[in-house]
């Protein structure tokens, strides 16, 4: 089982009962940033579209955090999540396990990345954060507030998930070129069995009206 980080780097993902409470959730998050209750690296409110891509409509900019959500580990979510591998790993299709792991070790394995990627909704829109948190207790009572459920994954879980989803993508490919070129071979045998063949049968054909000639 997925443990909950107490007091590190965490990635957030927050919901809540009304959608415009993300927006109002990002300004909390801010000023507890400025406050020195947590130290924000980056956040943004997304909304999953229908087709499973991800629509960034807020974000911190460099006056508030160090870096932006278009960089850094919001940023990666934001790539991965609303991108081909995100709706295998639990986008809008709800599929639970794509090619992270085997299809055999499904039943036994839980992914980060499954976890944050059912969490934002289709046609809902959620609050993205990397901070790092000295206790769960401030944004807890602030999304609280604003009926927000918050999802924790350790920043270190979500860099190896992002890690071996890249790995995995790769392997992907290069087992796809693979079968490719097995395919062109085996295709290309058989043509040239075929010809083989029919230049056989017109050899045969030929001694054949040879024969009945003399």
């Amino acid at each position: 089982m997925a443990t909950t980080p107490t007091s590190q780097d965490n990635v957030l993902v927050v919901n809540f009962e009304e959608d415009a409470n993300a927006y109002e959730a990002l300004s909390d998050v801010k000023e507890l940033d400025i406050q020195g209750q947590v130290d924000l690296r980056a956040a943004a409110v997304v909304v999953r579209e229908q087709d499973g891509r991800l629509t960034v409509k807020d974000e911190v900019d460099d006056s508030t955090a160090t870096g932006t959500a278009a960089g850094g580990i919001v940023g990666l979510l934001i790539g991965i999540l609303g991108g081909p591998l995100g709706v295998l790993i639990g986008g809008a299709t709800g599929l639970l396990i794509g090619s992270l792991f085997d299809l055999d070790d499904a039943d036994d394995t839980e992914s980060v990345l499954s976890d944050i990627s059912r969490s934002v909704r289709a046609g809902r829109t959620a609050l993205l954060a990397e901070v790092r948190e000295p206790g769960l207790a401030a944004i807890d009572e602030a999304m609280g507030r604003l009926s927000g459920t918050v999802l924790r994954r350790s920043v270190e879980d979500v860099e190896a998930e992002i890690a071996a989803a890249e790995e995995a993508q790769r392997a992907a490919k290069r087992e796809a070129r693979k079968r490719l070129r097995q395919r062109r071979r085996a295709k290309l045998k058989a043509e040239i069995r075929a010809k083989i063949a029919e230049l056989k049968a017109k050899l045969h054909r030929h001694k054949s009206t040879a024969a009945a000639s003399t």
